[in-house]
């Protein structure tokens, strides 16, 4: 995922970049409002990489706001952003927990709530609930990457006009990497969609079901689609390899 982290207290906002990084995201890093809300609106393009890692890129997946910020505050923040029709999901910091703090933060636009201090793992866990809900993709859609067509509804794949058996969660994994070919997907990420994150699981298993897809449909083609992003996860070629 790309995230935009705003919140003044540098120690912790470099704690979340460090422990959100090392999950394999990319995180950009606003100190204040007004930068905050112009990285928000711009994807992070304002000046490249200078606030973080993903510089350039369109759009953050979620942004983690801080509610007290110098310059705009977080319900300020998240207000313009969705008075410009940014429907990116906020997840929004705060030090105050009444429950009328919590319903401005809501009524502002935040799509959840977290109350300092928290755990980092809980935290990541709602950040990657938060853009599995904005990211699921249209269950009627069909998944293509050239000549590689994978139609989810009908649990049906095929490359050309050879048809492929996949079992379910190969299915599931070949579409988290053809929902958004040429991007990088963390391992965790495609854990989280497929084997819906509990935490018993080996985040290896995904290099298992990788390997196997590989056989299936790259192998027999002379095709390398699935290409290995190391440090973060795996990248379909949007020309299907």
């Amino acid at each position: 995922m790309r995230i935009l982290v705003v919140e003044d207290e540098e120690g912790l906002a470099e704690s979340l970049r460090r422990g959100l990084c090392a999950e394999g995201h990319w995180v950009d890093v606003a100190h204040d409002g007004h930068r905050g809300l112009d990285l928000a609106l711009t994807g992070g393009a304002v000046d490249g990489a200078a606030a973080g890692t993903a510089g350039g890129a369109a759009g953050y997946d979620v942004v983690v706001l801080d509610l007290m910020l110098p310059g705009l505050g977080g319900h300020e923040i998240c207000t313009r952003m969705r008075a410009h029709g940014d429907p990116t999901p906020v997840l929004m910091l705060t030090a105050k927990d009444g429950e009328h703090d919590e319903a401005d933060g809501l009524d502002a636009g935040a799509d959840d709530y977290l109350t300092k201090p928290f755990s980092f793992v809980v935290l990541a866990a709602r950040l990657r609930a938060l853009a599995r809900r904005a990211g699921a993709p249209d269950p009627g859609r069909v998944l293509q990457a050239g000549d590689l067509v994978l139609d989810p509804p009908a649990r049906r794949c095929r490359r050309g006009d050879r048809e492929i058996e996949l079992t379910a969660r190969e299915l599931g994994v070949l579409a988290c990497l053809l929902e958004r070919p040429g991007e990088a997907v963390a391992k965790q990420e495609i854990l989280d969609r497929v084997w819906d994150g509990p935490q018993a699981i080996d985040p290896n298993i995904v290099e298992v079901y990788v390997s196997s897809l590989r056989r299936k449909i790259d192998a027999p083609f002379g095709r390398r689609s699935i290409l290995t992003v190391h440090g973060t996860g795996y990248r379909m070629a949007p020309d299907g390899g």
